[in-house]
């Protein structure tokens, strides 16, 4: 009996080193699959992050285009009143400074409110203001405070009567925020007249209100006169959080890089030594 199982040891051995090999090749082959699967997958997450990267850069490039496109045209002289009846189009021309004369039509002011300056709520004054007989533009004249417990309540303003001489760029129209909807005429389908105090101003849609053509928007620079605060915003590029999503997106480049180098290849050799 004994002799039966020694001479049994061997062919056992090598049942057990071939059944050791094939656990093993499978196991390196599930292995090998997963490191295929784990490699494609961090090249794509790696492409897809540097892609991100590399386009928040060039935002931020045009953005600095812009920028100085912006202050480029700031540069330019100022455009009289003869200038802009001559020729309408510079009325088009964002940010073009202009020295406009003309008279204003105070019965025709529109208080746009929620529209915070400093941290504090109040309201945006516009009135139009007439170059010649058929020509005007919609002058944001600057703004006022919001009375705390009445909004009804508008802080008092000077207009001038007569000819007056208004500094200023040209503007884009007022922008919106969100409003609650236009007055409509249950009958005529047509826009009824406002209060003055909005949320919103259309600009085509108030000109067909009031009876007058006006051809562009003009925000007012002047000091601070007549009730009214002219503190606008410092025109920005805007570039730095551009610069801070590309560096997020590459940090997260070389953080996939950097797991994928020591989950798959120094840890398992650090084991394996």
């Amino acid at each position: 009996m004994n002799m039966s199982a020694e001479a049994k040891l061997p062919k056992m051995a090598k049942n057990a080193s071939a059944t050791m090999n094939f656990i093993n090749a499978i196991i390196s082959a599930t292995r090998q699959r997963s490191l295929l699967v784990i490699t494609m997958a961090t090249v794509l997450g790696v492409a897809l992050t540097v892609r991100l990267g590399v386009w928040q850069l060039s935002r931020g490039h045009e953005k600095e285009a812009l920028h100085a496109a912006i202050l480029s045209r700031q540069a330019q002289p100022a455009l009289n009143t003869l200038a802009v009846l001559k020729d309408k189009y510079v009325l088009t021309q964002v940010h073009q400074r202009v020295s406009l004369e003309g008279r204003w039509l105070p019965q025709h002011t529109v208080y746009l409110e929620n529209r915070p300056m400093q941290g504090r709520s109040g309201f945006i004054v516009l009135t139009p203001l007439q170059l010649d007989a058929t020509t005007s533009v919609l002058v944001q004249r600057g703004w006022i405070p919001r009375h705390q417990q009445d909004r009804t309540l508008l802080a008092p303003i000077d207009t001038p009567q007569g000819l007056v001489y208004v500094n200023g760029r040209v503007a884009t129209a007022p922008s919106e925020v969100m409003g609650l909807g236009e007055a409509v005429d249950a009958t005529t389908g047509q826009v009824t007249r406002q209060l003055p105090i909005r949320q919103n101003l259309n600009v085509v849609a108030f000109s067909n209100e009031i009876g007058i053509s006006l051809v562009g928007t003009v925000l007012q620079t002047d000091a601070d006169a007549e009730g009214l605060q002219r503190s606008w915003p410092e025109i920005t590029a805007g570039v730095e959080k551009h610069w801070g999503y590309a560096f997020q997106w590459f940090a997260l480049a070389a953080v996939q890089l950097l797991l994928y180098f020591w989950y798959q290849w120094i840890k398992p050799y650090r084991h394996a030594r």
